[in-house]
């Protein structure tokens, strides 16, 4: 039988917090979570946005446990406040998903300075996750599930010198490079884990092709050109749904059998249940994730640093 939201255990007295759960894959992930008994913590950017979707979770679900945290990737001092937020209200944290991200923006910068795609997708969440780590570290056996895609593929790697772009800017070279950080961060994240001996894993995942509002927006902003476009018909008319887009991150989150490293993705690449898939190990893979880790802490100026157990 192919794994569902229907196979997720008990959550009870577990937190789990979801970055832009407002919508998509963000909301679906939040909303089964909260079904299986966790509480969810929505942290997410549009106000109205957020308030519409927590109402729709309690339509679905009158008990679900729910909570709201304002949250901009795109600005290190708001992220900052939006881990403040959790730890104050939250000695520990269960699950930490970093799925919020956006697509082949037209060339813009971030409230720090960051290329957008790259601030938003991967240093947004380097740096909420360094914060929270502590609460992550106090739960029994974290998990901190990263969202990456098949479009990771389709970049070179991050360069030290122009991490963001500025003298050759290409919208889905920044996307491809982008979802390659997210990939090489969740993997780096384990190697610290399993170095300092600790339970807490850091799992990846896919969506495959899902038909949610993230190539809407890329064709409404003008940055994705005629690919953007016809990424956007193709999902509309062939994707799978969020909640299919969901399963592999909620697989990776919950799944009892599931262990750090490990990328859950679609069986069939873009479409399909959702499994774990090999990773693929490149001759510099270590070398990207220790590059990843030198320009992250140096362009946010947010160590993550994990102490032994």
């Amino acid at each position: 039988m192919a794994w569902t939201e229907k196979d997720i255990p008990d959550l009870s007295g577990r937190t789990a917090v979801v970055t832009g759960a407002n919508g998509g894959l963000g909301y679906q992930t939040a909303l089964a979570l909260a079904v299986a008994g966790a509480h969810a913590v929505v942290a997410a950017r549009d106000p109205e946005k957020t308030a519409s979707a927590t109402a729709r979770i309690r339509e679905r679900y009158a008990a679900a446990s729910l909570e709201v945290v304002p949250l901009d990737l795109g600005d290190l001092s708001v992220v900052r406040a939006a881990a403040e937020a959790v730890l104050a209200a939250h000695e520990r944290i269960d699950l930490l998903v970093n799925n919020a991200g956006v697509m082949a923006m037209p060339q813009r910068t971030t409230a720090d300075g960051f290329e957008m795609q790259l601030g938003v997708d991967h240093l947004g969440h380097w740096a909420l996750t360094a914060h929270l780590l502590p609460a992550l570290l106090r739960a029994p056996a974290a998990r901190v599930v990263t969202v990456t895609s098949t479009a990771r593929f389709m970049g070179g790697p991050l360069d030290p010198a122009d991490p963001h772009m500025r003298t050759k800017y290409r919208a889905w070279g920044s996307y491809a490079r982008a979802k390659m950080a997210n990939y090489h961060f969740g993997l780096g994240l384990q190697q610290h884990f399993a170095k300092a001996g600790l339970a807490a894993a850091s799992l990846i995942a896919h969506p495959g092709l899902s038909n949610t509002d993230l190539q809407a927006r890329t064709v409404r902003e003008g940055g994705g050109g005629w690919v953007g476009a016809a990424a956007h018909a193709m999902t509309a008319r062939s994707g799978m749904t969020p909640l299919e887009g969901a399963r592999p991150q909620l697989r990776a989150a919950t799944d009892p059998a599931a262990v750090g490293g490990e990328l859950y993705a679609p069986r069939f690449g873009s479409h399909g249940p959702p499994v774990r898939r090999p990773i693929l190990r490149r001759y510099d893979l270590q070398k990207q994730i220790d590059v990843l880790w030198e320009v992250s802490e140096r362009e946010t100026g947010v160590p993550l640093v994990v102490p032994p157990a």
